[in-house]
């Protein structure tokens, strides 16, 4: 099952026995580490990235799931009250590119207070035992959480959001008076902007997506080729999974695109 780990230590030492902890975890076939990183929060709320780790397929964190819950781990405890309220609407995005929810994101902060350091890394793990007594072994603490593939669910529901607030300003333009008009327009041209900004968001991250899974599916294939038995069989049960989520994440993209192409054949046809 792929998840999202993060393991909170006292200081910058353990967590670097932590980092190399999962390192050997994943060379060994235990777990597959797919993105890794080492921070540390500072005495003011922020968090300082002290190690990636680009050995594993997703070497760079910027944009990823890992990247999007750093920066989630910068902001205060009580994301997940905050999160329904509108209050840290800005961090909405980064909930669902790092797939995990509020609450989870409020029970690691809870814990890295400032001075201590935490590992943060995407995993496949069928058994969390192996993991845990590792981490604990050398003081850490660990959270974690199944990756929810809700990233192009949450576009697609705002994408059509946004058509449905367009079309009703459109109806309503079209029986508006001449002094009322300009602004009405004003209104759908800024909506309208909007909603192809969020098309082109979701096309940048499917590409991503795709370079993301291609290079973990392509780690796991090389170990799996190099096994055999049981290991082998766990090594190509993760590659399927992987694929089958990157494929459903896909047929959404896809969706919404079409979509998007059907709503602007219909204004060229008006």
């Amino acid at each position: 099952m792929e998840k999202m780990l993060v393991a909170v230590f006292d200081n910058e030492s353990n967590a670097y026995d932590g980092s190399r902890a999962l390192a050997q975890l994943d060379a060994d076939g235990t777990i597959a580490v797919h993105a890794q990183a080492v921070i540390k929060k500072n005495p003011d709320g922020t968090a300082t990235v002290k190690e990636v780790n680009d050995a594993f397929p997703v070497g760079s964190v910027a944009g990823t799931t890992v990247g999007s819950l750093i920066g989630l781990l910068e902001g205060p405890v009580g994301l997940a009250v905050g999160a329904t309220t509108g209050l840290f609407a800005g961090m909405v995005r980064d909930l669902y590119v790092s797939g995990v929810d509020a609450q989870f994101v409020d029970d690691a902060t809870s814990m890295l207070t400032p001075g201590k350091c935490a590992v943060i890394a995407e995993i496949s793990e069928e058994w969390e035992t192996p993991v845990d007594t590792r981490m604990e072994a050398i003081g850490g603490i660990v959270v974690r959480t199944p990756t929810q593939a809700v990233e192009q669910d949450q576009r697609a529901s705002q994408a059509a959001a946004l058509r449905e607030e367009i079309e009703q300003l459109k109806v309503e333009y079209a029986k508006a008076r001449a002094d009322r008009r300009a602004k009405l327009k004003a209104k759908i041209d800024k909506l309208e902007a909007d909603l192809e900004s969020k098309v082109d968001e979701a096309k940048q991250r499917s590409a991503q997506m795709k370079q993301e899974t291609e290079a973990k599916i392509q780690a796991l294939k090389k170990k799996a080729e190099k096994t055999q038995g049981e290991l082998k069989a766990t090594l190509d049960a993760r590659v399927t999974r992987i694929q089958q989520n990157y494929e459903a994440s896909q047929a959404k993209v896809k969706h919404l695109l079409a979509e998007q192409l059907r709503a602007t054949a219909a204004g060229l046809e008006q």
